[in-house]
């Protein structure tokens, strides 16, 4: 009997030992307390603030709410942090009233490659200024509408802002709500807000009896889109020019259709309980509850819905259901056993952009830089920032979330094949500033950047490395070898210098011109890797290596230096002193930052332009990437006490709102590029690189930075 005990208790041991084995894509077993991680981050606030609005979302659709838990104000968020209700299916054009054709914005150009290249780009004056004009314009992202409360006094007279008081709101991280507490002429009113983790609906739940008074009700507005290239997308003067009509209404919901020239979608509002719906206006109608405590949902879709939407407590149960595994699962980061001042405001900016990110940058498209809040660049995406709103997805376990917007290269391969043969190039040449179709912006800037070309290789390589199997191979193989294909015959043959260089490019130090840049650093860095990585899924896949690639990584020119530093590009002047080489991306560093240790960089050259640049360089003219890659190039060189000092360092482009938004000027209040390079670099400085053995190789050894990590990949 006491062996079979024995026995007995043995399988016990090993069953139990076995379920407390580490997840599969953690690198250390989960020991960080993760809601109180996220719960002591929760932002709170007890006033209005136009710069500390919060957001619902799911990815696909978000909606903005001021300290009312709803859109009640808009117009006094509408140069801060704007109520935007956006999705990625809502984009609408200007009619083309003069039939503008995308051929007039293009223009030809000698870079010297023995023949003319077609650029799309702006004009100076005339129908072809118009034209592209026209195509940056359109399509631009909507404005679906406001979901708001109004409030009346006792005698019917309109309240304001300024008769909210006793405000208490918080942003429930762990739970994905906003709850709101404040008064309203000495009546408390409670709203709770959620936003479903798959429908683009948001539910609330508001408790006042102000509204069986009559004295509170919900309101729904529609504007007319501005246009605009950077603003709240909401033009309340063009009643005339679009249509709000209730198609269908019961009891407990009304179904409105929304028509803008060419463009139509739905809205659907129900709600729980006792309430009335009337039109108040052209495109204003209002819901008003007869109840004390209410409850009603707003669904917004392309298509006409089915009558069927869940009920608030079905909603709220699904959002926390979802926030609730986000964070338990996928990378953590806990700093509160750190003893330096920083580390709590560290700790805070990577909780909030993990949230941000999310809910703002992990939809089916590459997003807008200032996500589904506002429109920035007409509501489209830039495709050279897609790398730093996405790669961190994979380093923090989230590959998922990463992989979503990967089908959207598929669909808009046709476009950039196109581009590339209308230039005399192979392969894909993939655009800067583009829209769902992959519509070509014309700039003067962004149709001459490069840096954007090799992220499909680099995405597709993230993903590969944590799954490592031919499904993935084979899923993105194609785009993978099309995409290196343009980058190969991009690459020029230099016959004096006996290499290839590369030259007609704007790099990612957008200060340069076209017409004279040849060789700049980090797209020499990114091209070496792009190739290399494209012949090691040649490998994987069995076919021999592509040759002329290997003549072009054996003979790509080296990185421009001048007396220890490394230069902006081979052209540019062998000094600093020119102010177009110190302000704006110190790119160069990204060159051993973003990119791994390569042959074309060496290591004591690119310290001693990283020291170089951060007593130098105009850091009043950066933006909120430029901390974390100049965060990644101090930690692969061993220098963390200046990586934890990018990350911090006080400057407005660095700054981070109550919400958690990196703030850039009064133009770009949100910027997330810089919320996913911050936890990109933070992941890379916690989890380390290939190569690297320390534990948090990016953080001081010191004793001050005791960071606890778990569920983070290394970086390449």
């Amino acid at each position: 009997m006491k062996k079979l005990h024995l026995i007995t208790s043995i399988l016990l041991f090993l069953v139990v030992a076995s379920c407390q084995q580490p997840a599969k894509k953690s690198r250390q077993a989960q020991q960080i307390d993760r809601r109180a991680l996220v719960e002591r981050n929760h932002p709170h606030i007890t006033a209005f603030d136009s710069l500390a609005s919060f957001t619902v979302g799911n990815g696909e659709f978000a909606m903005t709410v001021d300290a009312t838990g709803l859109q009640s104000f808009p117009c006094y968020y509408s140069n801060g942090v704007p109520l935007g209700t956006q999705s990625q299916w809502g984009w609408h054009s200007f009619p083309n009233t003069e039939n503008y054709q995308h051929a007039e914005t293009l223009k030809d150009y000698d870079f010297g490659r023995g023949r003319k290249e077609s650029y799309s780009v702006q004009f100076d004056e005339g129908r072809p200024r118009a034209a592209a004009n026209y195509f940056r314009e359109n399509p631009h992202r909507l404005h679906l509408g406001i979901v708001g409360l109004e409030f009346r006094d006792d005698k019917g007279q309109e309240l304001g802002i300024q008769d909210i008081t006793d405000i208490e709101q918080t942003l429930e991280l762990w739970n994905g709500s906003v709850n709101s507490f404040f008064s309203v002429a000495d009546e408390a009113v409670e709203v709770t807000t959620v936003c479903d983790p798959s429908k683009d609906m948001v539910a609330a739940a508001v408790n006042s009896a102000l509204m069986p008074a009559g004295q509170m009700n919900i309101k729904l507005h529609f504007s007319y889109p501005t246009g605009k290239h950077a603003d709240d997308a909401m033009d309340w003067q063009s009643e005339a020019k679009h249509v709000s009509r209730v198609v269908e209404q019961s009891e407990h919901y009304a179904l409105i259709e929304r028509r803008l020239d060419n463009s139509t979608y739905y809205v659907w509002v129900k709600w729980e309980g006792k309430a009335r719906f009337k039109s108040k206006g052209t495109h204003y109608f209002v819901v008003e509850p007869q109840e004390e405590h209410f409850a009603f949902s707003c669904l917004f879709t392309k298509e006409r819905p089915a009558l069927v939407v869940d009920k608030y407590d079905e909603t709220e149960d699904a959002a926390r259901h979802y926030w609730n595994n986000f964070w338990q699962q996928g990378g953590a980061v806990d700093f509160s056993q750190c003893t330096d001042a920083r580390a709590p405001e560290l700790e805070r900016r990577v909780v909030l952009s993990q949230y941000l990110m999310a809910i703002q940058s992990a939809g089916s498209l590459p997003p807008q830089e200032t996500g589904l809040t506002y429109n920035s660049w007409f509501g489209k995406h830039h495709l050279e920032m897609h790398w730093w709103h996405a790669a961190h997805f994979a380093l923090w376990g989230r590959l998922d979330l990463l992989e979503r917007s990967m089908d959207w290269y598929q669909k808009v391969a046709p476009v950039a094949r196109e581009i590339a043969r209308r230039q005399g190039y192979e392969g894909v040449r993939w655009m800067k500033m583009t829209d769902p179709d992959g519509g070509e912006a014309p700039s003067g800037v962004g149709s001459f950047l490069i840096w954007q070309q090799p992220h499909f290789i680099y995405f597709s390589e993230l993903i590969y490395r944590q799954k490592q199997n031919r499904e993935t191979l084979d899923k993105y193989k194609k785009l993978v070898f099309e995409t290196a294909e343009f980058m190969a015959s991009f690459a020029s043959w230099d016959d004096a210098g006996d290499r290839y260089v590369l030259k007609g490019v704007i790099p990612a130090q957008e200060t340069l011109k076209a017409s004279e840049t040849v060789n700049p650093p980090f797209e020499l860095a990114y091209w070496r890797w792009g190739l290399a990585t494209a012949q090691k899924w040649r490998e994987r896949l069995g076919m021999e290596r592509d040759p002329r690639w290997d003549d072009i990584l054996q003979k790509l020119a080296p990185l421009a230096q001048k007396e220890g530093l490394y230069l902006a590009a081979e052209t540019a002047p062998q000094t600093y002193e020119d102010v177009r080489f110190t302000s704006d991306h110190m790119a160069v560093l990204g060159a051993l930052g973003i990119l791994p240790d390569s042959r074309l960089v060496d290591p004591e050259i690119m310290r001693n332009t990283l020291h170089w640049v951060w007593d130098n360089w105009n850091w009043d003219h950066t933006w909120g990437w430029d901390y974390p890659m100049t965060a990644m190039c101090a930690a692969r060189l061993s220098e963390p006490e200046k990586a934890v000092g990018a990350l911090l360092m006080d400057k407005r482009t660095n700054t981070y709102l109550p919400n958690g938004h990196n703030y850039q000027d009064k133009r770009l209040r949100v910027y997330l590029p810089g919320n996913g390079g911050l936890l990109t670099a933070v992941a890379m400085m916690a989890a380390g690189w290939d190569g690297s053995n320390k534990k948090t190789p990016g953080f001081p050894d010191d004793g001050t930075w005791n960071v606890q990590w778990e569920g983070l990949e290394k970086m390449p």
